[in-house]
């Protein structure tokens, strides 16, 4: 099976943090929201190997390429760079991957992660990931027939039709039909608001008849904004295993430890009171500080703070002062 992840965005919502460092690649529980993503995707795959994940990005450079080449690789995956050079939708970004759609495919949107608790075996031609939403004018939802397959697609609804939100994962068995549909909305320019829609090319294949099934996760984090991503932090640290919590290196002197929280290689926590819901990453260093429900990313220095519901970036020097923050990489704040 291929997997296909457009993240070409620039990610206005995420900023300062990703003004030095593609969203997808933000660290949340000590791993890229991409890597948990894909490794997602896999756990649900029903033990299918995944032979490629193409990653279709926007003007990253070399490292960060390299970097998620090595996410694939890590899945015994060949990993490939595509790239989206303007935005033009999100049936455009799959197009820009074009040669991976053989097969089996998944494509999933990097802005988002789920919890599905079974491996999902589709009975049709084509599976959406869905999840119930109290308001769905917001989203994109699937409309379902008497035998809960999918019979239309709808653009936030103005009238409640369904409340089953399309969360931007989608299974093919076979993913020629795919191309050939968003190929003929390329031709003849078929657009919304200037953009060619992904859920364009599925009401084709609907129309000709192909059976698409819908897969309800169990929940739908988003990492759209700072708020969201911290929410998103605390509720995978609760699904973590304990041997993924804190690393064997890291230094804990004079320190509470209040579970759950992540703390990485070589990271020094030291006269502090940290957790619950707290994710350190590699090489930070916390002293005389009390942390609650926050991500603080690689190689940062807190000292002498209390601080919670924040997100502070990686090469951060935050000193004296208690807030709730959200600060970039290399900042320097006391």
């Amino acid at each position: 099976m291929n997997i296909i992840i457009p993240m070409a965005g620039i990610g206005k919502r995420m900023r300062p943090h990703s003004l030095s460092v593609p969203k997808p690649l933000i660290p949340v529980a000590g791993k890229p929201i991409v890597q948990r993503l894909v490794e997602g995707i896999a756990k649900s795959s029903m033990g299918k190997s995944i032979d490629e994940i193409a990653f279709v990005v926007g003007n990253y450079g070399e490292e960060v390429e390299k970097e998620l080449v090595k996410i694939a690789e890590k899945l015994g995956a060949k990993g490939s760079i595509f790239h989206q050079k303007e935005p033009l939708g999100t049936a455009h970004a799959v197009w820009c991957a074009a040669e991976a759609l053989i097969g089996e495919v998944t494509i999933a949107f990097a802005d988002t992660l789920f919890s599905l608790n079974k491996s999902i075996a589709p009975d049709g031609d084509a599976a959406i990931f869905v999840h119930e939403v109290e308001d769905p004018s917001a989203f994109g939802v699937v409309v379902l027939n008497d035998n809960k397959k999918i019979i239309s697609f709808v653009e936030k609804p103005e009238k409640f039709i369904s409340n089953l939100a399309i969360i931007g994962i989608y299974y093919f068995k076979d993913a020629a039909m795919l191309k050939a549909e968003i190929k003929h909305l390329l031709d003849n320019d078929i657009t919304r608001s200037g953009e060619f829609q992904i859920t364009d090319a599925l009401q084709r294949m609907l129309d000709k008849g192909l059976v698409f099934t819908s897969e309800k996760v169990d929940e739908w984090l988003d990492c759209g904004n700072k708020n969201a991503t911290v929410y998103t932090n605390q509720r995978i640290l609760e699904h973590l295993d304990k041997n993924e919590l804190i690393h064997p290196s890291a230094v804990i002197e004079k320190a509470v430890v209040i579970p759950p929280c992540f703390i990485g290689e070589n990271a020094v926590v030291k006269n502090a009171v940290i957790g619950p819901h707290v994710s350190i990453g590699n090489g930070s260093v916390i002293e005389q500080a009390i942390i609650t429900n926050s991500i603080i990313q690689s190689h940062t220095v807190i000292k002498n703070n209390i601080i919670d519901n924040s997100m502070i970036g990686s090469y951060v020097e935050y000193v004296g002062t208690s807030n709730e923050v959200s600060i970039g990489d290399y900042t320097t704040f006391s």
